[in-house]
């Protein structure tokens, strides 16, 4: 078919513009309005996709690819409920309470900072070897990881063991590239609804795994008697989660079939993305080529999202096990567990009810303001928790932090449909999910040592009463909803026809 050509500046933002480059041609026929490839235009000339009954979801390979999505929640959060403690035990702090902040958020992050130097990479290769061969290497770095946390008693051995779980790990943007490998525009709202409820799951189990086995020869006496146990405390909980990683490697060697067609293994390099939007498009290369306006503005918000979650999940175990004089609850890590589990149980069971029809009814761009929202107000009540600590009060105001917390978990699916349809095309989803992991793994490296420092600091120095991080936090949020507002209220298309074989 003949096509006109027409050319596009790089202020018109609505398209997939290439922010660092001249302006762009794009193969395309005024009057045909790239009929045939699903799409309509607006009055603005931005395409739109058009509905169409929902193409049926490939069970057995989400259920594998669903099932390795446990393991990053059960491994990075099974030490959350006890590695306060063990940082006490270590002596690391010299038996001031109040630093424990300031270690326990760098233990925290290492995993995101040691991964934002490997995940960008690990996606690219999954688009050149497929994702199967990266899934079995991650999950395996994430097994051993833990079997040496699980082993360590000094703050430097703990240190490598959180390293090398993230060096080898791009597990999380591989596994949401097959998500898109495996679903097309009209059912992704169903597939994508299920990834938050499995993270849920995990991240109920993780702290339930972490709070109820640290400590065996303590709690279960009878079955833990010897000396191997007193010794290294922790890892029985770090075991089971192992284990998770260990089966899940297995499921993908003998049930998952590869994803990503061998075409777009072989089209997609490091050198070189084909981006088309019509069958004829200039290809741009590399990573200069995925700098287009859609993926920086997603990228951007999901960067503030993972920002304000990691932040919580690293304050939370703080705020709930520090003595109730300097702003805490006085929690035991049984009790930490038990309260993590409930919320991942609310979470899962809310995004699996109703994550798909509010999509389908508000759309992404609204869930996921309401969601950006809804941790303004959780930072908003983590001080007037603390004043009422010690009373029945205390519940209402936990009670009320989980229920606003399931209510923001949609905003991760929702701003994953929206990554997902920002890749400028599916031969680079692989790289478009690294890069956006690359900096939600930069985020999370900053997030837990931040949040956790500046408690820490909060306390030491009565900055608002020792509730300086809260208003600190809170406000980031609420500057926050300003790029959220930015989001298309239409996503947009796909580059590649969802039907391309």
């Amino acid at each position: 078919m003949a096509a006109s050509i027409q050319t596009r500046e790089v202020s018109d933002v609505n398209e997939r513009t290439h922010l660092l480059s001249q302006p762009i041609t794009y193969g395309a026929s005024a009057e045909s309005g790239l009929a045939g490839d699903g799409s309509d235009s607006d009055t603005s000339g931005r395409r739109v996709r058009k509905k169409r009954a929902p193409t049926p979801l490939p069970v057995l390979q989400l259920f594998t690819m669903l099932t390795v999505q446990l393991v990053e929640p059960i491994t990075s959060m099974s030490i959350y409920p006890y590695i306060n403690q063990l940082i006490s035990e270590l002596d690391i702090t010299g038996g001031d309470e109040r630093r424990v902040g300031y270690y326990a958020g760098l233990i925290e992050s290492l995993f995101f900072a040691t991964e934002a130097v490997t995940v960008l990479h690990w996606g690219r290769l999954s688009d050149r070897i497929g994702r199967k061969p990266v899934l079995m290497i991650g999950l395996f770095g994430a097994s051993i990881s833990m079997l040496s946390f699980g082993l360590a008693r000094t703050f430097w051995a703990l240190v490598v063991a959180r390293s090398i779980s993230g060096l080898l790990n791009g597990n999380i943007g591989v596994m949401k590239s097959a998500m898109g490998d495996l679903t097309d525009s009209s059912n992704r709202a169903d597939g994508f609804a299920l990834l938050p409820v499995v993270w849920s799951f995990g991240a109920t189990m993780g702290p339930l795994i972490g709070g109820t086995f640290a400590r065996p020869h303590e709690r279960f006496p009878m079955v833990f008697t010897g000396e191997f146990w007193i010794k290294y405390p922790y890892f029985l909980p770090c075991l089971i989660a192992a284990s998770c990683g260990f089966a899940c490697v297995l499921l993908v060697l003998f049930v998952f079939t590869e994803s990503a067609p061998p075409k777009k293994r072989r089209s997609a390099s490091y050198d070189s993305l084909e981006t088309r939007v019509s069958s004829k498009q200039p290809p741009v290369n590399g990573l200069r080529g995925l700098l287009t306006y859609p993926v920086v503005l997603s990228v951007t918000n999901y960067a503030t999202l993972a920002f304000l979650n990691i932040s919580f999940n690293a304050l939370f175990p703080l705020f709930a096990s520090m003595p109730r004089e300097i702003g805490g609850l006085e929690f035991q890590p049984s009790r930490i567990g038990y309260i993590l589990g409930a919320y991942g149980t609310l979470c899962g069971a809310y995004q699996y009810l109703y994550f798909s029809k509010i999509i389908r009814r508000f759309g992404e761009r609204k869930v996921f303001i309401c969601g950006i929202a809804a941790y303004a107000c959780v930072f908003a009540l983590f001080p007037a928790t603390s004043i009422v600590a010690g009373t029945k009060w205390q519940w209402v105001g936990l009670s009320a932090i989980i229920v606003l917390l399931a209510l923001s978990d949609m905003a991760f699916g929702s701003i994953m449909i929206i990554i997902t349809a920002s890749a400028p095309c599916k031969a680079s989803l692989g790289a478009t999910n690294g890069l956006s992991q690359t900096a939600i793994s930069i985020i999370r490296a900053i997030g837990p040592a931040f949040s956790a420092s500046m408690f820490s600091v909060s306390v030491e120095n009565n900055i608002l009463y020792g509730y300086g991080v809260y208003a600190l936090l809170f406000t980031f949020a609420i500057l926050s909803l300003i790029p959220a507002s930015m989001l298309p209220v239409e996503l947009w298309e796909e580059a590649d026809s969802d039907d391309e074989d």
